[in-house]
């Protein structure tokens, strides 16, 4: 394995770290860290199990839920404009959605997963392949039933978040999230990162596997049975439903149809380069232009789960790393320290990192072709190296 690209004085510490990191690791990453509006840190490594294409910091990845927090800052520049309030019912700007009893649930409890949609019931029948119809998902949605009271209980939606805060946007703006985000965000600043990836980039984006053990949907059903989780509960069904297709989803992100649709909750593709330059963006101006104004950010970052518990009965499931969600935002927890307590962005599967840092001025992108986190066990091991050296850049 070796480590490319260059740091600035004072973050050679980063680099070693990465290479650290990445020592282990059979596939290709990029590191990149913004301060004060400059790319400070651009790395990457060879991946010495390598895909079918050259890797070097250019090559693009699939981001997976780190998606999701351009769909959040999408909706802040909305909310920005006056064009959306999230204390407001969602059916305000979608009128179906009050269908099923949703007629009460707000826009902040869409972006802080406590609005009961977490996944799609089995009686949807929903398949890897409907999870890039959009019209599909979003009908969906908009007739099921919440699965447990809105804003009682949280529980991470996991893809459902971009289908439905997608929507929101696309009534508001009428236009589709990917299209508000490569117009109004990407573009100005001179992003590689699209959700709903040109064809014309396709050649650019590198082959993701993981090295994870594969878990079957016995094995997952027989761990929530024995943890005392009654498996027949609708909430249940829905969370093993759930695994099925995204199961199935994720055989697609190598697949020119995985990468060309719009799910705003996992399949944005960039790199390493352009996070890093997205989320210094929302700390301060890079060359002119800011996409957040401060204020919004620190309402963003207010901790609006840490008082909210799993529902029943996935309650009883153990919570070592439990997530902290703000508005839209990932925050900082044992899972994912980033840079601690004033951090906000997020992780995406497999090991994908996405965030800014208010304090350090910092923000940062990792991308990797090995999907090798598993969050259940705690932080991603190739992380830890760098993170550690960055908070001790002074």
């Amino acid at each position: 394995m070796t480590v490319h690209g260059t740091v600035h004085k004072g973050f050679e510490a980063v680099r070693d770290g990465f290479t650290q990191g990445q020592k282990d690791d059979v596939g290709g990453a990029q590191l990149a860290v913004y301060r004060g509006g400059e790319l400070v840190v651009d790395l990457w490594s060879d991946p010495s199990q390598p895909g079918d294409r050259p890797f070097d910091g250019d090559t693009l990845h699939v981001l997976m839920s780190c998606t999701k927090g351009f769909t959040a800052t999408v909706a802040h520049l909305l909310s920005e404009r006056g064009l959306l309030d999230f204390q407001a019912p969602v059916a305000k700007y979608w009128p179906e959605f009050a269908a099923s009893g949703k007629r009460d649930v707000t826009v902040r409890q869409l972006m802080n997963h406590s609005a009961g949609l977490f996944g799609f019931t089995p009686s949807a029948g929903m398949d890897g392949q409907g999870l890039l119809d959009w019209d599909l998902c979003t009908s969906t949605l908009a007739e099921m039933a919440p699965l447990w009271e809105p804003g009682t209980a949280f529980m991470y939606h996991m893809v459902t978040y971009g289908y439905l805060v997608g929507e929101v946007i696309r009534r508001v703006a009428g236009k589709t999230v990917g299209r508000v985000f490569a117009d109004e965000i990407a573009g100005p600043l001179g992003l590689d990162i699209w959700i709903g990836l040109p064809e014309s980039e396709e050649d650019r984006v590198a082959t993701h596997f993981s090295t994870l053990p594969v878990v079957s949907l016995d094995q997952l059903s027989e761990l929530m049975r024995s943890a005392g989780v009654d498996v027949e509960h609708p909430i249940a069904r829905t969370q093993l439903s759930n695994f099925t297709s995204l199961a199935q989803g994720l055989a697609i992100i190598n697949e020119r149809a995985g990468h060309a649709a719009e799910v705003p909750a996992a399949n944005g593709i960039g790199n390493a380069r352009s996070i890093a330059r997205l989320y210094a963006a929302h700390l301060g101006e890079v060359d002119g232009f800011r996409v957040l104004r401060p204020e919004t950010i620190e309402a963003a970052r207010i901790p609006l789960t840490d008082n909210l518990s799993a529902p029943p009965p996935l309650d009883v499931l153990p919570a070592d790393y439990p997530l902290r969600f703000g508005l839209g935002y990932e925050l900082s927890r044992a899972g994912n320290v980033m840079l601690g307590e004033t951090s906000f962005g997020h992780a995406g599967a497999g090991g994908r990192l996405a965030f800014a840092d208010v304090a350090s001025g910092m923000s940062v992108g990792y991308t990797c072709t090995n999907m090798a986190w598993d969050a259940q066990r705690g932080p991603d091991a190739r992380w830890l190296p760098w993170i550690s050296a960055l908070g001790s850049v002074g």
